[in-house]
């Protein structure tokens, strides 16, 4: 399962993959409980895929955040909760991404990344960071 099948729904807690396509939304399952729910096309849903983060030079995907994370804590879950205090976060993604923009990335998007990457890394989905790496490395070479 690639990050284009993981969404954020605005106003519901974790992630969620997409089971099925509908013609006015789609059919999704919770990571957190399993539970299955229809969003329509009018809900405020975030592919994992298309958000980027602020950096004082550039936005890094967040697939590259990520794998970053997955990096500094061995591919294991984080060694901070999402809930830690505020500089906590910021220490520890500092150290994921020493050159974040801190005016533009707040503690409420670290707290974010932290809980994201510890429900991907509880079902197992870390490894399709690295798999849409290498599906593009092959295309290059044709």
């Amino acid at each position: 399962m690639s990050l284009e099948k993981i969404l954020s729904i605005s106003g519901k807690p974790g992630l969620y993959q997409i089971v099925a396509q509908t013609r006015t939304g789609a059919v999704v399952e919770s990571l957190v409980d399993k539970k299955r729910i229809t969003v329509g096309a009018h809900s405020n849903i975030s592919i994992l895929s298309e958000i980027a983060i602020y950096t004082l030079a550039e936005e890094v995907p967040l697939r590259e955040v990520l794998k970053k994370v997955k990096e500094k804590e061995g591919g294991n879950a984080t060694s901070i909760s999402h809930k830690d205090s505020k500089d906590t976060l910021e220490e520890f993604f500092f150290e994921v991404l020493p050159d974040y923009d801190e005016d533009r990335v707040y503690p409420s998007d670290i707290k974010k990344i932290v809980q994201w990457y510890n429900l991907l890394h509880k079902n197992n989905l870390l490894d399709s960071l690295d798999e849409v790496k290498e599906a593009k490395d092959t295309s290059e070479e044709e």
